[in-house]
């Protein structure tokens, strides 16, 4: 692409149908050139056009940026959203680093606008020399196989059309066409791991191979195009190894250890993207941990990934955006008769009888003149223990739970029936020894676990 004909290039990536695209603008060169590529385009092929600048306050220029690009939109006739966000302090808030932090705080600028705009396309001035440095930084950060496949073209909503462009041929393109930019003093900044690549380590691979950049962005669309396989894959198993969407995604242990590692791999990669909403800070490391959570001997583990939680409870894997609210623990009095609102919106309701029925999970019948009033309910405590009925000896709940493979969440809420110092019910699982009704009771204590 000597001439590297711009508007012919983009036209050819434009998806059918398409009228309206946010662009991202930093006022760099690249960004610039595709603004005014589009601008060309847009009249011939109705499409409207948002601009959207990010200023991300860490360089004394930035409102320099956000003027030029204002400016620019104003002498072209395009809409620009011009939006300020605090990087550092969002750096801090994520736990992250500045350049992981941007990186968010502009997707979920362009994710916004793209919703407000009804823009069904968020055109992106990534080009060829960016793909290389993606590249070798997923590489040096460690990345699996699906990393080496690189940017892609049209990713969802992300269209990329100047991928195939290098550097070189962008700023020739400006300089024909008479166009300002601005230039971002941060791009020299060593400091920055992308700079470093660019500066000092692909010069110096260049001169063992001038072609190292093609070479490698040829290895990239190799990987892309099996991954496209992988992908089909992806879809297809999906379905079998999903439990439940409802709260996070709920995944099937046994299914997914059934898979071959290569497809166990990228199914987690694909959970983790549907509820993060993106990959952006998720690297093999992580996926490696998910994969030893998923096949280790513990039953129930969790661990914290950038972005989401992960847990294993038994046979299930559990992923969500954080971590769930411990319930609060609590020791209440017992309404009798009456009813007991518990903290989670279930309630116990207790009645006094004179005949009983058959006890169920959630019923149960206290003889009131073979315990210690009055009776309470509360959470579980850390060495509970009783006399399951029928036994001799004491048991200890945490074992009760183990037993019935009850998640680590459900024990923290579920409710224990006490009189004093003796439990009477795990409610819902076990009844225990203590206060069972006999022949001679007259008159019995109905309690029962509802909502």
């Amino acid at each position: 692409m000597s001439d590297c004909p711009l508007n012919k290039l983009i036209l050819s990536s434009l998806p059918a149908g398409v009228n309206s695209v946010v662009v991202a603008v930093s006022g760099g060169v690249d960004s610039v050139v595709l603004l005014h590529v589009l601008h060309q385009i847009a009249t011939d092929h109705s499409l409207s056009l948002h601009a959207v600048h990010l200023n991300h306050c860490i360089r004394p220029e930035a409102g320099g940026d956000a003027l030029f690009v204002e400016e620019l939109c104003h002498r072209l006739g395009i809409r620009c959203h011009s939006v300020s966000c605090d990087v550092p302090e969002l750096a801090k808030q994520e736990k992250t680093s500045l350049e992981m932090a941007g990186r968010l705080a502009r997707r979920r600028l362009l994710e916004r606008v793209a919703a407000t705009t009804g823009a069904p396309l968020i055109a992106l001035g990534h080009h060829r020399n960016d793909q290389v440095e993606t590249l070798l930084q997923r590489l040096v950060r460690g990345t699996g196989v699906s990393g080496l496949s690189g940017m892609a073209v049209l990713d969802g909503i992300w269209w990329r059309p100047l991928l195939s462009c290098s550097r070189r041929q962008l700023l020739a393109y400006a300089r024909r066409q008479s166009l300002a930019w601005r230039e971002d003093d941060s791009n020299q900044d060593q400091d920055f791991v992308r700079n470093r690549l660019r500066h000092q380590i692909i010069p110096l691979l260049e001169e063992v191979n001038p072609q190292f950049g093609e070479r490698l962005v040829v290895l990239s669309r190799q990987v892309a195009a099996e991954e496209d396989f992988w992908r089909d894959q992806v879809n297809t198993h999906f379905p079998f190894i999903l439990v439940s969407a409802e709260d996070g995604l709920r995944l099937l242990r046994s299914q997914l250890l059934s898979f071959h590692p290569a497809l166990r791999l990228r199914l987690l990669r694909e959970a983790l993207n549907r509820v993060r909403g993106h990959l952006l800070g998720i690297e093999s490391v992580h996926l490696r941990a998910v994969d030893d959570l998923l096949g280790g001997s513990r039953s129930q583990a969790q661990l914290d990934l950038p972005g989401c939680w992960v847990a294993r409870r038994y046979e299930r894997l559990w992923l969500r955006r954080a971590a769930p609210e411990p319930p609060p623990q609590y020791s209440l009095p017992l309404q009798v008769p009456g009813e007991t609102l518990l903290p989670d919106g279930r309630k116990l309701v207790v009645t006094l009888v004179q005949q009983v029925e058959a006890e169920t999970a959630h019923r149960v019948y206290v003889d009131p003149a073979a315990v210690d009033l009055p009776l309470a309910v509360r959470t579980w405590r850390s060495g509970d223990r009783f006399v399951p009925l029928g036994m001799t000896g004491h048991k200890l709940v945490k074992q009760l739970f183990s037993d019935l493979k009850i998640e680590h969440e459900r024990r923290l809420c579920t409710p224990l029936l006490v009189a004093g110092e003796n439990l009477l019910w795990v409610a819902g699982l076990q009844r225990s020894g203590f206060g069972v009704v006999v022949p001679e009771t007259l008159s019995s204590v109905c309690i029962e676990l509802r909502g």
